[in-house]
């Protein structure tokens, strides 16, 4: 492959925006919210802690179950900032030629500095970086360990005080190289939790808003033990395309029940 179409491989798998996603449109993480809020802050007012010499984290994973909302928290901490928003998945870094991986970390680096103060997103984090001590898994010439490594070295590249934050999302943090949680990397977790009953009303709140409705929001808060928040809303948006098919313009609670229990 050549360096101008591994350019235009890597331009498609970069996902850039400034969000408008705020923390009003995160319901349930409370507590994760608290703690990203520091991000937001440095993000948004670098030469404060540049002057009194504190340091923010380089890296910081947000770990929870799919569909608890790590992806929307990561886009909130943007649209708060008022940054720019790298997205990419880890799994979109692996390809069959090998170096193409090391080139797209280098590359979203890259653009992550000129656009500074910015997030990088890594969605999937451990497509890339499982435990290298599990047996072998990965050569010295393995595409994926190259990838890892060059992350781990543009992470090592800018200091404390360059406005540059690199959140990654897993559910599976158990299974990541030791590498990448060293002090210096994401040396910080942030744990989003499937939403507990109150939780669960703050998220069926925030996706029936804007939507005509007859439904007791605590009884179906209720009834929705173990649902995530994208549970919740794909069975909210179904709810109203059931309604409108019966010819309603109001979402009542047969709809839901009819999505519930087929």
């Amino acid at each position: 492959m050549t360096d101008m179409a591994v350019g235009v491989v890597i331009q498609k798998m970069i996902n850039s925006e400034k969000p408008k996603t705020k923390f009003n449109d995160v319901a349930g993480v409370e507590e994760a919210k608290e703690e990203v809020q520091e991000i937001v802050d440095f993000l948004k007012y670098p030469g404060r802690y540049v002057e009194i010499g504190a340091k923010i984290p380089k890296g910081v994973l947000l770990v929870g179950s799919p569909g608890t909302g790590k992806t929307l928290l990561a886009k909130a901490v943007a649209g708060e900032a008022d940054v720019k928003f790298f997205a990419v998945s880890g799994s979109s870094f692996i390809e069959m030629f090998v170096g193409v991986g090391a080139s797209r970390v280098r590359d979203l680096f890259a653009q992550a500095k000129k656009e500074a103060p910015s997030i990088i997103f890594i969605d999937e984090i451990d497509a890339i970086g499982k435990s290298r001590a599990s047996g072998g898994q990965m050569g010295g010439n393995d595409e994926r360990e190259q990838t890892l490594n060059q992350l781990l070295a543009e992470m090592d590249g800018f200091g404390s005080d360059t406005p540059i934050i690199v959140l990654a999302a897993t559910n599976r943090p158990e299974t990541l190289d030791a590498a990448l949680l060293r002090a210096g990397r994401f040396d910080r977790r942030v744990h989003l939790s499937l939403p507990n009953l109150e939780d669960r009303e703050k998220i069926i709140r925030l996706y029936l808003q804007n939507k005509s409705h007859h439904i007791d929001i605590h009884s179906l808060a209720k009834s929705t033990v173990g649902f995530s928040a994208a549970s919740l809303d794909t069975l909210i948006n179904e709810a109203a395309l059931h309604a409108l098919k019966n010819g309603n313009k109001v979402i009542t609670q047969q709809n839901v029940d009819a999505i519930k229990n087929f």
